[in-house]
């Protein structure tokens, strides 16, 4: 894995075909398989390139889920563009109707606070920030997603212990800027904010060309859950030669750079993707964490009574 990410630069979005057929030349995969139960991909040093959970997420989660992407109908419905090579996550082209009337196509990106530093580009998606300023809507969002937030932390403390306290002491860091310089909204938020994992995507009907996600790093996990009435859904890893299969309730965790990865299916689907934003962490110098290795997860979770 570490070879592979070395040969990555600007050019490996997953989206040009070219620079990905030369990839796979470099990097040569196996004949093409299908996974349907739960797994955990490793390469020849251990290290964990991914976790597929197929039923992860409970019924009851799941019916939250989409209750709260309907609640974010108002933001949803103005995200979309009409650029496809420049913003193709919201290009509407790749977007459908719902056949249920209360879901709305879009996808929007939220976190509690974002800075950014260098080059980094804030990615255009509407955010719970920007689309409500006085907060009182940010909240309501924010709440709504906690129950899939705590599931998503609950998962990466066993995916990726390092990185789950690497995000917890971020998290607590940023509290205390906030609460030292006076931002009652941002630290309002920072407590509503279930997640260790310090962004989310919310996505709704939209089919998923492969690619790859530039601005994630290869030593952390993307953690996504898909929920939904769809079906004839496969997940597409095209660097590995492995599908998955993506049923609702599957949560699926991996580097977004490393893994070449797409979606298509037939009806209605909702993804909350959570991640990292590399310059929340840069601003309150956490370390970046290693890569995950099979050997070194922490298999004792459990809580002494």
């Amino acid at each position: 894995m570490i070879c592979y990410n070395e040969a990555l630069n600007k050019r490996s979005t997953g989206r040009i075909t070219k620079h990905e057929e030369a990839l796979s030349k470099k990097f040569p995969h196996s004949s093409q398989k299908l996974l349907d139960t739960p797994s955990v991909l490793v390469d020849s040093g251990g290290r964990i390139i991914l976790w597929y959970l197929p039923e992860a997420i409970s019924l009851w989660i799941q019916a939250d889920m989409e209750e709260a992407t309907i609640g974010m109908g108002h933001l949803l419905k103005t995200s979309m563009t009409s650029g496809e090579e420049t913003h193709w996550r919201t290009y509407a082209g790749y977007f459908h109707k719902s056949d249920r009337d209360p879901l709305t196509p879009g996808c929007i990106n939220m976190a509690p606070c974002w800075f950014q530093q260098g080059r980094e580009v804030r990615p255009a998606f509407s955010t719970v920030m920007s689309a409500h300023p006085t907060g009182e809507g940010a909240h309501i969002v924010i709440t709504s997603m906690q129950r899939s937030a705590l599931l998503a932390s609950a998962a990466l403390r066993v995916m990726h212990p390092e990185l789950y306290w690497a995000s917890v002491k971020t998290q607590i860091q940023l509290a205390r800027w906030a609460m030292d310089n006076g931002l009652d909204e941002i630290y309002t938020r920072l407590q509503l904010w279930a997640s260790v994992l310090n962004c989310a995507a919310v996505i709704c009907n939209r089919q998923c060309p492969l690619h790859r996600d530039p601005r994630s790093t290869p030593e952390r996990f993307d953690v996504m859950t898909s929920v939904g009435h769809y079906y004839d859904v496969l997940m597409t890893l095209s660097n590995l030669g492995i599908q998955l299969r993506y049923n609702s309730g599957t949560m699926v965790a991996c580097s977004g750079l490393i893994v070449r990865h797409g979606v298509t299916f037939t009806g209605d689907r909702i993804v909350w993707t959570w991640f990292m934003c590399d310059s929340l962490h840069n601003f309150v110098g956490t370390p970046r964490p290693q890569y995950a290795s099979y050997m070194n997860i922490d298999w004792d979770v459990s809580v002494s009574a």
